[in-house]
């Protein structure tokens, strides 16, 4: 419901401002900038993404059935049940939904995007099996939804290498601040969605799964940090997360030669369904991106962060931060438009800068929210989402508190 009204409102305020622009301003170009807009959109969710993606679907959705065969994903779902079970009590005990989870959500520790939307699709598939009513998302579903799209990552590889491109004299130096944001990103979201589910959060095994993350988490940071300089950092985020992208399939194929599967076989099977997901959310792609495209279009973006310049002008504050907003409006719109954003930022600014880090801080702190609802929920044919945008949009906006606050901290 919550994104039928946003969706509405996208098009009612596009085409409000379009006809202020045309009758007080004499702009005789907007509504054919809007309407050459909502075209190109119309085409890329279709021809580069919903296409693209079935290839990509198509190989993981492939891999994962050779791991469910193999009996991997049963392995992940025993190692992390006892925590799982407590934060998703609707799955059974040792269902296949919590190794697709775990298989997700490491995906995206590690910066693999590629692999993350196939692996997270296939564990919304599963979760919809649960579901007793088909049209409304199950408080699993909206957990799961909520932790992915906080979008905790130790390997922001994708960003480093922005930075690089653009001669960046220390591309890593974004990489604590990364790991702050989105972990205070996806804390905030457990905490939302426990508390409508609830979730007991003080409950022994998660609080030591919890604690025992953050551990880690510091440990990692610490040991990157006094044992390793800029460049090994930046070599070993690159080689270890492509290790990983190929190690894991390497790992099921071997698990099904264990288990003398005919391991070929059971990936074509698995490949089929990607096809069959992936025209199930060009309807929802199309829709929100179009939307998405008028509201930028229009000029009503642009206004929201000249809105927030003007209001933080008025405090004795350091407004820096103000010209950075926009990637925050933007990224839970669409991920193309902020990456854009963050890109020209550094090419301004320069990589190095204030603004050019905090972008890059920002960027890789926040995720496409709508986007991702619409793909996912789409998927599923789920039209209820309940509380589900709400409770990731809080998440978000956690997580780009903190990315402002800790790039003053890092680099201000």
């Amino acid at each position: 419901m919550a994104l039928n009204y946003i969706w509405v409102f996208f098009f009612l305020i596009a085409f409000g401002i379009g006809l202020v622009k045309l009758i007080f301003f004499g702009d005789t170009e907007i509504f054919r900038l809007m309407a050459d807009g909502t075209l190109d959109s119309a085409k890329s969710a279709v021809m580069d993404i919903a296409l693209p993606l079935v290839g990509i679907m198509s190989l993981w959705l492939g891999i994962m059935r050779i791991g469910e065969k193999a009996g991997a994903v049963n392995f992940l779902s025993r190692i992390v049940g006892p925590f799982f079970n407590r934060l998703f009590p609707e799955v059974p005990k040792n269902h296949p939904a919590i190794g697709q989870m775990m298989l997700n959500f490491s995906a995206n520790l590690l910066g693999l995007d590629n692999a993350a939307t196939p692996l997270g699709l296939k564990a919304m598939s599963d979760l919809q099996e649960l579901n007793q009513d088909k049209e409304t998302a199950s408080n699993s579903q909206i957990m799961f939804l909520v932790l992915h799209a906080s979008g905790l990552t130790i390997l922001p590889i994708a960003i480093i290498a922005q930075r690089a491109i653009f001669h960046s004299k220390d591309p890593t130096d974004i990489f604590i601040p990364c790991i702050v944001a989105t972990y205070v990103a996806t804390v905030v979201g457990l905490i939302v969605v426990s508390i409508k589910q609830k979730i007991n959060l003080f409950d022994k095994v998660v609080l030591s799964w919890l604690l025992g993350i953050s551990v880690f988490l510091g440990l990692l940071i610490w040991y990157f940090t006094a044992f390793l300089n800029k460049s090994q950092i930046s070599a070993f985020s690159g080689v270890f997360s492509n290790m990983m992208y190929l190690g894991i399939p390497v790992i099921f194929i071997l698990g099904g030669l264990r288990k003398k599967i005919n391991v070929f076989e059971a990936f074509v099977e698995g490949a089929k369904e990607g096809f069959e997901i992936s025209i199930k959310i060009m309807p929802y792609l199309v829709g929100l991106l179009v939307a998405v495209s008028l509201f930028r279009t229009s000029g009503a973006l642009t206004y929201l962060g000249d809105g927030f310049k003007w209001f933080f002008s008025h405090f004795n504050m350091d407004t820096r931060f103000v010209d950075v907003l926009p990637i925050a409006f933007l990224r839970p719109l669409s991920g193309s438009g902020a990456r854009a954003l963050m890109l020209d930022n550094l090419k301004i600014h320069g990589p190095d800068s204030f603004i050019g880090h905090m972008s890059s801080v920002l960027y890789g702190t926040a995720d496409t929210t709508f986007y991702i609802v619409a793909l996912y929920f789409g998927a599923v044919n789920i039209k209820k989402t309940r509380y589900t945008v709400p409770a990731m949009l809080i998440a978000d906006f956690a997580g780009i508190v903190t990315a402002i606050l800790i790039s003053y901290l890092f680099f201000g």
